[in-house]
């Protein structure tokens, strides 16, 4: 059955995580290596590979002192500045040998929010590809802040599999799974081979642990499995420490845990305003705004919003609430704060005669907008 999941994957994703890499003493250079020889055996067969590593702050923190993980953003800063330039390295140094290239690719959330970067950031990557040069793409970390981030790279894996239309997105974890339980608390715990949909049921396996030197857990890895699926992609979560484990990946071994793509996927750009865009604000909708979006398939016009929260100009992506404040769609505007001030409550007849001008009837076009809910089910 794995092998014929697999079988139309032409171009894959690998997240590698920094437990897969690293220890509590830094980098690991022979894991590293052996990982990179395992992907060059991909690039044998033809398949076009993007990398999403983490590991730049365990590579470079040990040389500012820095024991366990860095407890501010400036020792990050100044560990992933010093880590980046060498795991870099090491991955060239393996490729190289091997008669392959590699590109540092490195990215904030800003990049990927802003429409016109996204689809730059995405040239990049195709163009690498073309050339058979195989990007390996990171948080840029040096600049990063906690409004720009992309929260784990996790997460990032799941942006880059859509930016880049990978037909598999495969994690490499320190764990061989998603476990029905805890398995460090209960050894009777078994490992799931298949999921086919990522519930609240499931995410609750995953809990919401972090190790001491990635961002993530096992939670995270569910929602990027989630998040890949929602663009029509199946995603892989395996043990990146186990030797060889793509090269049995792709022997059609039935290692890790498959997640199944959704039945019904985004389209590219309603998948960007769902996770790429961040939300600068919200609007408050009444009854009959929210049942003209929600059942009747419409957009959001400026007589259904009767208030308003944050701060958002004209292309920003906003929340769209209920009065109680329930998040049931996500789009982009097409008004600034000011101008909804304005115009919210009124019929579309009134936009112009109020403002002195008219971008267009709606305020949230049907084609701007994403509805939180896929069969009762929260998508971001």
């Amino acid at each position: 059955m794995r092998k014929a999941l697999l079988a139309h994957v032409k171009r894959v994703v690998i997240k590698i995580g920094s437990g897969v890499i690293s220890n509590a003493d830094g980098l690991e250079d022979a894991q590293v290596a052996s990982i990179s020889e395992d992907i060059c055996r991909l690039l044998d067969q033809g398949l076009e590979v993007i990398l999403v590593s983490s590991g730049a702050v365990a590579a470079g923190k040990g040389q500012l002192g820095i024991v366990g993980r860095p407890q501010t953003i400036p020792q990050k800063q100044a560990a992933a500045a010093i880590g980046q330039t060498r795991i870099i390295r090491e991955y060239k140094e393996t490729f190289r040998r091997l008669s392959y290239n590699v590109a540092q690719v490195l990215l904030t959330r800003d990049d990927l929010s802003n429409r016109r970067r996204y689809l730059n950031a995405r040239n990049t990557v195709m163009t690498l590809l073309e050339y058979g040069v195989t990007p390996i793409v990171n948080e840029n970390d040096t600049v990063v802040v906690d409004e720009i981030r992309f929260g784990d790279n996790d997460n990032l894996s799941a942006l880059v599999t859509t930016l880049a239309e990978a037909d598999m997105l495969i994690i490499l974890s320190d764990v061989d799974g998603l476990y029905d339980q805890d398995p460090q608390e209960n050894p009777q715990a078994e490992l799931i081979p298949v999921v086919e949909r990522v519930t609240a049921a499931i995410e609750a396996l995953g809990g919401k642990s972090r190790g001491n030197l990635g961002t993530g857990g096992m939670f995270t890895k569910l929602k990027a499995a989630k998040r890949a699926a929602l663009s029509g992609v199946g995603t892989l979560i395996v043990n990146g420490r186990s030797p060889g484990i793509l090269t049995r990946v792709f022997s059609g071994d039935e290692v890790g845990t498959y997640f199944l793509p959704a039945q019904s996927k985004l389209t590219a750009k309603k998948h960007w305003i769902a996770f790429s865009k961040k939300p600068k604000g919200k609007l408050i909708v009444d009854e009959g705004g929210q049942k003209a979006v929600l059942q009747g398939g419409k957009s959001l016009l400026p007589s259904g919003i009767c208030g308003v929260d944050g701060g958002f100009e004209r292309g920003d992506a906003v929340r769209i609430c209920t009065r109680e404040g329930h998040e049931f769609a996500r789009g982009v505007i097409s008004y600034s704060l000011a101008e909804v001030l304005q115009i919210m409550g009124k019929q579309c007849s009134e936009i112009e005669k109020t403002l002195g001008y008219k971008y267009r009837d709606e305020v949230v076009c049907r084609d701007n907008l994403v509805l939180a809910a896929t069969d009762e089910e929260e998508i971001y």
